[in-house]
């Protein structure tokens, strides 16, 4: 799998079918080599897969992040095995154990020990693969992965690793934890607005779904935010460190930075202009260099 230097991430729940055949066909046109999807309230990460690989020829399609606790580990490894086989190898397999409220309040589930219940689920995929060999293509997976245990795991066990909300100071720090070879695909919300209370704004819209995920938040403070940052939407100086806005160079010099970090592929998350639940394509045309 060729998966390049950059890529798409979108929150796939805000759009409907019209809009997610759009999606790719644009990502395709422009020459991005994968998007990136999310499991969160709206979408089942298989399905939607199925759909979005329906819909394109070339482009890598990544489930960023399936959630583990959404289906067995078998039936993960057979999902994998049937995206992958049938597109031609263009499924990558994103998978994470999600945040609490999302598993308890949102599936009914228990919230387990995160380190724990990954590698106890990646063993139970490996044994799926034992049971019907058909399943032991090696097919690539990656890891959500913040803290530096389960980025460790997700170094040892898998293809790589797939930050989301993480600064280029995190992405060397991921960086020097998988070692060189093991892919390191780097989320990065993009705001092309250049004035800076507007910018601001947008993009205290666009945290505002994550601020209250725990994960999220004890990963910020490790990188050095206060619970003052992450309090009443999000000081500045954490919105900054979030959404990369301003010019076309602002941003690409963020984008870069991560690059210089050890990203081997950033994910470009283009917010729109005026806050739209759409990808700003004008964004992803001008950030494609």
């Amino acid at each position: 799998m060729e998966l390049g230097r950059k890529g798409v991430f979108w929150f796939t729940d805000t759009l409907d079918r019209a809009q997610l055949i759009e999606l790719v066909e644009r990502c395709e046109q422009l020459g991005y080599s994968a998007l990136w999807y999310p499991e969160a309230l709206r979408y089942e990460s298989f399905s939607l897969g199925s759909f979005l690989l329906a819909h394109s020829k070339n482009l890598i399609i990544a489930s960023g992040i399936a959630n583990i606790y959404a289906r067995d580990s078998a039936a993960t490894k057979q999902g994998q095995h049937t995206l992958s086989t049938l597109s031609g190898g263009r499924f990558l397999l994103g998978l994470g154990v999600s945040h609490s409220p999302l598993v308890e309040d949102m599936r009914g589930h228990q919230y387990r020990r995160p380190l724990a219940t990954m590698r106890s689920y990646l063993d139970g995929m490996e044994q799926a693969a034992t049971k019907f060999p058909a399943l032991g293509e090696p097919w690539p997976t990656v890891l959500a992965a913040l803290g530096p245990q389960m980025t460790a795991l997700g170094g040892e066990r898998t293809s790589g690793v797939h930050p989301y909300n993480v600064t280029p100071e995190h992405t060397g720090l991921t960086r020097a934890i998988i070692g060189p070879e093991k892919w390191l695909c780097v989320e990065q919300k993009v705001l092309l607005v250049a004035e800076a209370t507007k910018a601001r704004e947008i993009a205290r819209q666009a945290m505002a779904f994550y601020l209250p995920l725990p994960n999220y938040r004890n990963n910020w403070k490790r990188l050095g935010f206060t619970d003052q940052d992450l309090e009443n939407g999000g000081s500045n100086k954490f919105l900054d460190a979030m959404v990369a806005w301003g010019t076309e160079t602002a941003i690409q010099n963020r984008i870069q930075a991560h690059v210089d970090a050890g990203a081997s592929h950033v994910c470009i998350q283009p917010l729109h202009p005026e806050g739209q639940p759409t990808p700003d394509y004008n964004a992803l045309q001008a950030l494609l260099g």
